[in-house]
């Protein structure tokens, strides 16, 4: 099945489940000959996860196609604060105070707006970037003075129930007044948007397995 088909049938299934959050193609890893069939589709929102290869990727393309929106969704280093604030329209995985001054920075420097979202590290995972949930509230005061804090964004554990912490994701969006919720995968997506997801990111259900 073509990935064109893989997309239109994510769509048929959040519509029919009364769902309308919208669709990031996460297309990290895959190279644009592999993409080039959704770009020609109409499809508008990719997610990446590092900024090196999105803009070897997607520079020369962001030139003659405007429309596309960029979506950084893994985590940030803040020296990479300005490429990624010319590259991507949206930012998900804004976590620390440090990193929101080098964007807020990049942004004066760069002439550009962008918007972004807090990631929440739900699952308290040492691993894992993203604020805690008890920091959240904090961090959103701070940033929201220097730069367009959308949203929320979780990335749940791997071995844990994804709805507990889409649950806990939106509980927040709703105490801070916060519109955008990304949440949700290629096996969880459904869930997400059952939860109030408006951006769900899914990978290989549309691309197919990363080599």
């Amino acid at each position: 099945m073509s990935i064109v088909q893989n997309l239109e049938n994510i769509k048929k299934e959040l519509v029919s489940n009364n769902i309308n959050s919208k669709i990031i193609a996460v297309s990290k890893t895959f190279e644009l000959s592999h993409i080039q069939p959704l770009i020609d589709h109409g499809h508008l929102a990719y997610g990446e996860n590092k900024v090196q290869e999105a803009k070897r990727k997607w520079e020369e393309l962001l030139k003659i196609n405007n429309n596309i929106q960029l979506h950084l969704i893994g985590g940030l280093q803040t020296n990479k604060s300005k490429d990624a604030v010319k590259l991507f329209h949206y930012i998900h995985s804004v976590d620390r105070e440090k990193l929101v001054d080098t964007l807020a920075s990049a942004e004066t420097n760069l002439n550009l707006k962008r918007k972004y979202f807090l990631q929440v590290n739900t699952g308290d995972e040492d691993q894992k970037s993203g604020v805690s949930i008890e920091n959240t509230e904090q961090l959103y005061n701070y940033a929201q003075k220097k730069i367009d804090i959308i949203g929320l964004m979780c990335i749940p554990p791997v071995e844990e129930d994804s709805k507990k912490h889409f649950e806990i994701l939106r509980e927040l969006s709703i105490k801070l007044n916060l519109k955008e919720l990304s949440m949700g995968m290629s096996h969880d997506y459904l869930e997400a948007g059952a939860n109030g997801a408006t951006y769900v990111r899914v990978g290989s259900k549309i691309f197919g397995a990363r080599g």
